[in-house]
Protein backbone atom coordinates (compact mmCIF):
# COMPACT_ATOMS: atom_id res chain seq x y z
CA UNK A 1 0.00 0.00 0.00
CA UNK A 2 1.47 3.03 -1.25
CA UNK A 3 0.56 6.12 0.93
CA UNK A 4 3.12 8.70 -0.01
CA UNK A 5 0.09 11.06 -1.43
CA UNK A 6 -1.57 10.89 1.74
CA UNK A 7 1.70 12.63 3.07
CA UNK A 8 2.63 15.51 0.74
CA UNK A 9 2.15 18.91 2.49
CA UNK A 10 -1.33 21.25 1.35
CA UNK A 11 -1.45 25.09 1.56
CA UNK A 12 -4.03 27.12 0.88
CA UNK A 13 -4.63 30.63 2.51
CA UNK A 14 -3.94 30.62 5.81
CA UNK A 15 -3.66 26.78 5.98
CA UNK A 16 -0.24 25.60 5.71
CA UNK A 17 0.12 21.52 6.78
CA UNK A 18 1.97 18.90 6.68
CA UNK A 19 0.06 16.30 5.08
CA UNK A 20 -3.33 15.56 4.02
CA UNK A 21 -5.22 14.03 7.20
CA UNK A 22 -8.03 15.75 8.54
CA UNK A 23 -9.00 14.99 12.09
CA UNK A 24 -12.99 14.81 11.33
CA UNK A 25 -15.00 16.78 14.03
CA UNK A 26 -16.84 14.39 16.58
CA UNK A 27 -19.05 16.06 18.61
CA UNK A 28 -17.75 14.81 22.95
CA UNK A 29 -19.47 16.65 25.10
CA UNK A 30 -16.85 17.06 27.47
CA UNK A 31 -16.98 21.26 27.99
CA UNK A 32 -18.83 21.65 31.35
CA UNK A 33 -21.36 24.79 30.77
CA UNK A 34 -19.95 24.79 27.28
CA UNK A 35 -16.34 25.55 28.38
CA UNK A 36 -13.45 23.53 27.21
CA UNK A 37 -11.52 22.07 29.90
CA UNK A 38 -7.76 21.12 30.30
CA UNK A 39 -8.63 17.61 29.53
CA UNK A 40 -10.09 18.68 26.27
CA UNK A 41 -6.99 21.03 25.37
CA UNK A 42 -4.62 17.93 26.43
CA UNK A 43 -7.19 15.64 23.85
CA UNK A 44 -6.75 17.71 20.74
CA UNK A 45 -2.47 18.04 21.27
CA UNK A 46 -2.35 14.59 21.76
CA UNK A 47 -3.54 14.26 18.15
CA UNK A 48 -1.38 17.10 16.99
CA UNK A 49 1.42 15.26 18.05
CA UNK A 50 0.39 11.98 16.61
CA UNK A 51 0.83 13.83 13.34
CA UNK A 52 -2.58 14.39 12.22
CA UNK A 53 -2.28 17.05 9.61
CA UNK A 54 -5.47 19.63 9.92
CA UNK A 55 -7.68 18.95 13.60
CA UNK A 56 -10.89 20.15 12.73
CA UNK A 57 -12.92 20.86 16.32
CA UNK A 58 -15.66 18.74 17.43
CA UNK A 59 -19.03 20.86 16.93
CA UNK A 60 -18.82 24.25 18.98
CA UNK A 61 -21.99 26.29 18.60
CA UNK A 62 -22.76 30.01 17.71
CA UNK A 63 -24.36 32.73 20.22
CA UNK A 64 -27.71 31.84 20.26
CA UNK A 65 -29.78 30.67 23.12
CA UNK A 66 -31.13 27.50 21.23
CA UNK A 67 -28.01 26.42 19.27
CA UNK A 68 -27.49 23.64 21.36
CA UNK A 69 -29.57 20.67 22.73
CA UNK A 70 -26.53 19.51 25.29
CA UNK A 71 -25.38 21.72 27.94
CA UNK A 72 -21.57 20.24 27.59
CA UNK A 73 -21.13 20.51 23.96
CA UNK A 74 -18.52 23.64 23.61
CA UNK A 75 -19.39 27.44 22.71
CA UNK A 76 -17.58 29.24 20.62
CA UNK A 77 -18.72 32.55 22.74
CA UNK A 78 -18.24 34.26 25.56
CA UNK A 79 -15.07 34.99 27.41
CA UNK A 80 -15.02 31.82 29.05
CA UNK A 81 -15.02 29.29 26.26
CA UNK A 82 -13.15 31.15 23.92
CA UNK A 83 -9.85 31.18 26.81
CA UNK A 84 -10.66 27.60 26.77
CA UNK A 85 -10.10 27.35 22.59
CA UNK A 86 -7.19 29.60 23.23
CA UNK A 87 -5.67 26.94 25.70
CA UNK A 88 -6.50 24.51 22.83
CA UNK A 89 -5.51 25.99 19.72
CA UNK A 90 -2.18 26.85 21.89
CA UNK A 91 -1.19 23.82 22.60
CA UNK A 92 -1.82 22.10 19.19
CA UNK A 93 0.60 24.77 17.56
CA UNK A 94 3.37 23.99 20.48
CA UNK A 95 2.62 20.35 19.07
CA UNK A 96 3.52 21.57 15.44
CA UNK A 97 -0.50 21.01 14.81
CA UNK A 98 -3.08 22.94 12.11
CA UNK A 99 -6.76 23.71 13.50
CA UNK A 100 -9.69 25.27 12.81
CA UNK A 101 -13.21 25.16 14.72
CA UNK A 102 -16.22 23.68 13.40
CA UNK A 103 -18.81 26.09 14.02
CA UNK A 104 -22.55 25.52 14.27
CA UNK A 105 -26.33 25.73 15.26
CA UNK A 106 -27.69 22.88 15.96
CA UNK A 107 -30.73 23.64 14.64
CA UNK A 108 -34.28 22.73 15.63
CA UNK A 109 -33.40 18.94 17.73
CA UNK A 110 -35.35 16.62 19.57
CA UNK A 111 -34.88 16.98 23.64
CA UNK A 112 -31.65 15.79 24.96
CA UNK A 113 -31.84 12.40 26.44
CA UNK A 114 -30.55 13.91 29.72
CA UNK A 115 -33.60 16.48 30.18
CA UNK A 116 -31.23 19.35 29.75
CA UNK A 117 -33.33 22.18 27.56
CA UNK A 118 -32.09 25.42 25.76
CA UNK A 119 -33.20 28.57 27.85
CA UNK A 120 -35.23 29.47 24.75
CA UNK A 121 -37.22 27.03 22.26
CA UNK A 122 -35.09 25.18 19.59
CA UNK A 123 -35.29 27.39 16.27
CA UNK A 124 -34.91 26.22 12.19
CA UNK A 125 -36.72 27.32 9.38
CA UNK A 126 -39.95 25.92 9.37
CA UNK A 127 -40.36 24.79 13.32
CA UNK A 128 -39.50 20.89 11.77
CA UNK A 129 -36.91 18.91 13.08
CA UNK A 130 -37.60 16.32 10.12
CA UNK A 131 -41.03 16.01 8.02
CA UNK A 132 -43.81 15.90 10.41
CA UNK A 133 -42.12 16.75 13.48
CA UNK A 134 -42.33 19.97 15.56
CA UNK A 135 -40.46 20.48 17.96
CA UNK A 136 -39.21 24.52 17.70
CA UNK A 137 -40.19 27.75 16.77
CA UNK A 138 -40.04 28.93 13.35
CA UNK A 139 -37.27 31.70 13.03
CA UNK A 140 -38.30 34.85 11.75
CA UNK A 141 -36.36 37.29 9.35
CA UNK A 142 -34.67 39.12 12.44
CA UNK A 143 -33.65 35.39 14.10
CA UNK A 144 -31.94 34.74 10.63
CA UNK A 145 -30.20 37.84 10.32
CA UNK A 146 -28.64 37.57 14.08
CA UNK A 147 -28.09 34.03 13.42
CA UNK A 148 -26.07 34.68 10.51
CA UNK A 149 -24.01 37.51 12.38
CA UNK A 150 -23.29 34.71 15.26
CA UNK A 151 -22.00 32.55 12.74
CA UNK A 152 -19.53 35.67 11.29
CA UNK A 153 -18.46 36.53 14.93
CA UNK A 154 -17.72 33.17 15.79
CA UNK A 155 -15.49 32.79 12.18
CA UNK A 156 -13.91 36.24 13.37
CA UNK A 157 -13.33 34.96 16.79
CA UNK A 158 -11.73 32.06 15.60
CA UNK A 159 -9.09 34.01 13.39
CA UNK A 160 -8.30 36.32 16.43
CA UNK A 161 -7.64 33.29 18.34
CA UNK A 162 -5.10 32.05 15.84
CA UNK A 163 -6.91 29.25 14.78
CA UNK A 164 -5.59 28.44 10.98
CA UNK A 165 -8.84 28.18 9.34
CA UNK A 166 -12.79 27.53 10.20
CA UNK A 167 -14.98 24.61 9.14
CA UNK A 168 -18.84 26.41 9.00
CA UNK A 169 -21.11 23.13 9.76
CA UNK A 170 -23.87 22.98 6.92
CA UNK A 171 -24.31 19.04 6.68
CA UNK A 172 -26.50 16.07 9.20
CA UNK A 173 -29.93 17.65 9.60
CA UNK A 174 -28.06 21.02 11.80
CA UNK A 175 -29.62 24.49 10.98
CA UNK A 176 -27.98 25.06 7.75
CA UNK A 177 -29.16 21.95 6.30
CA UNK A 178 -32.63 22.40 7.31
CA UNK A 179 -32.52 25.00 5.52
CA UNK A 180 -31.49 23.35 2.51
CA UNK A 181 -33.97 20.78 2.88
CA UNK A 182 -37.40 20.80 1.66
CA UNK A 183 -38.68 18.26 4.66
CA UNK A 184 -37.98 20.63 6.91
CA UNK A 185 -38.12 23.99 5.11
CA UNK A 186 -41.52 24.83 4.23
CA UNK A 187 -41.02 28.70 4.24
CA UNK A 188 -42.41 31.33 1.77
CA UNK A 189 -40.36 33.68 1.87
CA UNK A 190 -37.02 34.07 0.20
CA UNK A 191 -35.40 32.04 2.47
CA UNK A 192 -37.60 29.22 1.20
CA UNK A 193 -38.35 27.86 -2.01
CA UNK A 194 -39.25 25.04 -4.22
CA UNK A 195 -35.77 24.63 -5.53
CA UNK A 196 -32.54 23.71 -3.70
CA UNK A 197 -30.78 27.09 -4.91
CA UNK A 198 -33.68 28.59 -3.41
CA UNK A 199 -32.94 27.39 -0.22
CA UNK A 200 -29.40 27.85 0.02
CA UNK A 201 -29.92 31.57 0.54
CA UNK A 202 -29.20 31.21 3.96
CA UNK A 203 -26.09 29.52 3.76
CA UNK A 204 -25.30 31.57 0.83
CA UNK A 205 -25.51 35.09 3.62
CA UNK A 206 -23.54 33.01 6.26
CA UNK A 207 -20.70 32.20 3.98
CA UNK A 208 -20.62 35.51 2.62
CA UNK A 209 -20.81 37.21 6.46
CA UNK A 210 -18.12 34.78 7.81
CA UNK A 211 -16.17 35.79 4.41
CA UNK A 212 -16.10 39.35 5.41
CA UNK A 213 -15.17 38.85 9.38
CA UNK A 214 -12.05 36.79 8.39
CA UNK A 215 -10.94 38.51 4.99
CA UNK A 216 -9.89 36.94 1.66
CA UNK A 217 -6.91 35.22 3.17
CA UNK A 218 -8.40 32.73 5.89
CA UNK A 219 -9.28 29.29 4.40
CA UNK A 220 -13.12 28.89 4.90
CA UNK A 221 -14.48 25.10 4.60
CA UNK A 222 -18.24 24.51 4.74
CA UNK A 223 -19.20 20.77 5.95
CA UNK A 224 -22.11 19.08 3.66
CA UNK A 225 -23.87 15.76 3.37
CA UNK A 226 -26.73 14.77 0.99
CA UNK A 227 -27.71 11.71 3.79
CA UNK A 228 -29.82 13.22 7.45
CA UNK A 229 -30.12 11.51 10.49
CA UNK A 230 -33.82 11.18 9.56
CA UNK A 231 -33.21 9.89 5.98
CA UNK A 232 -29.94 8.02 5.17
CA UNK A 233 -30.59 7.63 1.68
CA UNK A 234 -31.82 11.46 1.01
CA UNK A 235 -30.25 13.10 -2.08
CA UNK A 236 -30.32 17.19 -1.78
CA UNK A 237 -28.99 16.99 -5.28
CA UNK A 238 -29.80 14.00 -7.32
CA UNK A 239 -27.76 14.25 -10.45
CA UNK A 240 -24.26 16.82 -11.52
CA UNK A 241 -26.40 19.34 -12.51
CA UNK A 242 -28.50 19.63 -9.55
CA UNK A 243 -24.82 19.75 -7.45
CA UNK A 244 -23.43 21.84 -9.84
CA UNK A 245 -26.59 24.59 -8.89
CA UNK A 246 -25.72 23.66 -5.67
CA UNK A 247 -22.38 24.19 -4.40
CA UNK A 248 -21.08 26.94 -7.09
CA UNK A 249 -22.74 29.78 -5.55
CA UNK A 250 -21.28 28.39 -2.15
CA UNK A 251 -17.84 28.45 -3.79
CA UNK A 252 -18.62 31.86 -5.33
CA UNK A 253 -20.02 33.02 -1.85
CA UNK A 254 -16.48 32.16 -0.43
CA UNK A 255 -16.16 28.71 0.45
CA UNK A 256 -12.35 27.31 -0.37
CA UNK A 257 -12.90 23.90 0.73
CA UNK A 258 -16.06 21.52 0.82
CA UNK A 259 -15.91 19.14 3.35
CA UNK A 260 -17.99 15.85 1.28
CA UNK A 261 -19.60 13.62 4.03
CA UNK A 262 -20.67 10.32 3.11
CA UNK A 263 -21.37 7.12 5.59
CA UNK A 264 -18.63 5.13 3.38
CA UNK A 265 -16.51 7.29 1.25
CA UNK A 266 -16.36 4.39 -1.42
CA UNK A 267 -20.25 4.75 -2.31
CA UNK A 268 -20.44 6.07 -5.72
CA UNK A 269 -23.08 9.94 -5.30
CA UNK A 270 -24.27 9.58 -9.08
CA UNK A 271 -25.54 6.39 -11.33
CA UNK A 272 -22.58 6.36 -14.15
CA UNK A 273 -19.14 7.27 -12.33
CA UNK A 274 -17.69 6.03 -9.59
CA UNK A 275 -16.82 9.55 -8.31
CA UNK A 276 -17.84 9.77 -5.00
CA UNK A 277 -18.91 13.21 -3.04
CA UNK A 278 -16.17 14.95 -2.74
CA UNK A 279 -14.77 13.95 -6.58
CA UNK A 280 -17.72 15.06 -7.62
CA UNK A 281 -17.47 18.35 -5.87
CA UNK A 282 -14.14 18.94 -6.82
CA UNK A 283 -14.60 18.11 -10.07
CA UNK A 284 -17.71 20.71 -10.25
CA UNK A 285 -16.32 23.62 -8.57
CA UNK A 286 -12.89 22.87 -8.60
CA UNK A 287 -12.09 23.84 -5.42
CA UNK A 288 -9.96 21.40 -3.44
CA UNK A 289 -12.15 19.07 -1.30
CA UNK A 290 -12.03 16.87 1.81
CA UNK A 291 -13.53 13.20 1.53
CA UNK A 292 -14.86 11.48 4.87
CA UNK A 293 -16.67 8.12 5.58
CA UNK A 294 -15.40 5.11 6.72
CA UNK A 295 -11.98 5.34 6.45
CA UNK A 296 -9.42 3.13 7.81
CA UNK A 297 -12.22 0.73 9.09
CA UNK A 298 -14.24 -1.91 8.62
CA UNK A 299 -17.54 -0.75 9.79
CA UNK A 300 -19.57 2.77 9.57
CA UNK A 301 -19.96 5.04 12.58
CA UNK A 302 -23.62 4.93 12.36
CA UNK A 303 -23.60 1.17 13.52
CA UNK A 304 -20.63 2.63 16.33
CA UNK A 305 -23.29 4.30 18.15
CA UNK A 306 -25.56 1.04 18.37
CA UNK A 307 -22.61 -0.53 19.86
CA UNK A 308 -21.11 -2.36 16.86
CA UNK A 309 -17.06 -2.69 16.97
CA UNK A 310 -15.18 -2.30 14.00
CA UNK A 311 -11.62 -3.16 12.64
CA UNK A 312 -8.59 -1.72 10.91
CA UNK A 313 -9.23 -1.84 7.57
CA UNK A 314 -7.12 -1.30 3.75
CA UNK A 315 -6.51 2.30 2.45
CA UNK A 316 -5.81 0.71 -0.91
CA UNK A 317 -9.36 2.16 -2.28
CA UNK A 318 -8.21 5.79 -0.72
CA UNK A 319 -5.50 5.98 -2.33
CA UNK A 320 -6.70 4.80 -5.67
CA UNK A 321 -9.53 7.68 -5.63
CA UNK A 322 -6.63 9.95 -4.01
CA UNK A 323 -3.79 8.78 -6.34
CA UNK A 324 -6.10 9.91 -9.11
CA UNK A 325 -6.86 13.36 -7.95
CA UNK A 326 -10.53 13.06 -6.54
CA UNK A 327 -9.97 15.02 -3.22
CA UNK A 328 -7.70 16.87 -1.88
CA UNK A 329 -7.34 16.13 1.92
CA UNK A 330 -9.55 13.13 4.01
CA UNK A 331 -11.27 13.19 6.86
CA UNK A 332 -10.07 10.60 9.50
CA UNK A 333 -12.95 10.17 12.72
CA UNK A 334 -12.70 7.31 14.42
CA UNK A 335 -9.67 5.66 13.94
CA UNK A 336 -8.06 9.42 15.56
CA UNK A 337 -10.79 9.30 18.44
CA UNK A 338 -9.74 6.17 19.48
CA UNK A 339 -5.88 6.57 18.64
CA UNK A 340 -4.31 9.85 18.48
CA UNK A 341 -1.11 8.49 16.49
CA UNK A 342 -3.12 6.68 13.58
CA UNK A 343 -1.45 8.74 11.26
CA UNK A 344 2.17 8.77 12.19
CA UNK A 345 1.65 4.62 12.24
CA UNK A 346 0.61 4.77 8.93
CA UNK A 347 3.16 7.00 7.66
CA UNK A 348 5.70 4.65 9.36
CA UNK A 349 3.66 1.33 8.24
CA UNK A 350 3.14 0.70 11.52
CA UNK A 351 -0.32 -1.42 10.63
CA UNK A 352 -0.01 -4.30 13.02
CA UNK A 353 -0.19 -1.62 15.59
CA UNK A 354 -3.39 -0.11 14.38
CA UNK A 355 -6.06 0.12 17.07
CA UNK A 356 -9.92 -1.13 16.34
CA UNK A 357 -13.22 1.31 17.44
CA UNK A 358 -15.32 0.06 20.21
CA UNK A 359 -18.37 1.95 21.89
CA UNK A 360 -16.37 2.94 25.10
CA UNK A 361 -14.02 5.06 22.99
CA UNK A 362 -16.85 7.50 22.69
CA UNK A 363 -17.34 7.77 26.67
CA UNK A 364 -13.78 9.05 26.95
CA UNK A 365 -11.33 11.37 25.96
CA UNK A 366 -8.40 8.67 24.41
CA UNK A 367 -4.47 10.30 24.98
CA UNK A 368 -2.82 6.70 23.82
Amino acid sequence: MNTDNLFKPFSLKSLNIKNRIVMAPMTRSFSPNGVPTADVAAYYRKRAEGEAGLILSEGTVINRVSSSNDGNIPHFYGDAALAGWKNVIDGVHQAGGAMGPQIWHMGIMDNHHSGWLPAEPFEGPSGLNRPGSNNGKTMTESDIGDTIAAFGQAAADAKNLGFDCVEVHGAHGYLIDQFFWDGTNERTDIYGGKTLPERSLFALEVIKEVRKRVGEDFAVIIRLSQWKPADYTNQLATNPQELEAWLNPMADAGVDIFHCSQRRFWEPEFEGSDLNFAGWAKKITGKATITVGSVGLTGEFLAAFAGESSQPSSLDELMRRMDRGDFDLVGVGRPLLADPFWPKKIREDRTDELKGFTKAALGELVLD
